[in-house]
């Protein structure tokens, strides 16, 4: 299942985070796996909007062993890597979603990007 996708111009991180919330509570998520969803939301939001121009699109998806999260903005050119000198500012939240992400994937093009983090929904609790 899918949350919003398409252009979604003026999203905001809290507005983002209150989305994801939703569709995954509502899919059973486990409350400790959303914390983690919701800091990726966040600060892949944010990134857009600082660095990009803004969200493009944005989408959630429950997977069978992890969640997805999408987005994507207008700038073609990619995040820094995690381990960017400490003399260069920012770069913290793409090195936090990398902490929480088992992976990311990032799909370039003319027309912007679209960076997916994969977080494991883990075992169900008993």
């Amino acid at each position: 299942m899918s949350g919003p996708s398409g252009p979604v111009t003026g999203l905001r991180p809290a507005d983002a985070r209150k989305v994801a919330r939703e569709v995954l509570s509502a899919q059973g998520v486990a409350e400790r796996v959303l914390d983690d969803v919701l800091t990726v939301v966040a600060e892949l939001v944010t990134n857009a909007i600082r660095h990009a121009g803004g969200v493009t699109g944005f989408r959630v998806l429950r997977l069978p062993d992890a969640v997805a999260v999408e987005v994507s903005d207008a700038s073609p050119v990619l995040p820094r890597s995690p381990g960017t000198a400490a003399s260069v500012p920012g770069g913290f939240g793409w090195l936090l979603v990398n902490k929480l992400a088992d992976r990311t994937q990032i799909r370039s093009g003319r027309d912007g990007k679209t960076i997916t983090a994969y977080l494991p929904l883990g075992v169900p609790a008993a």
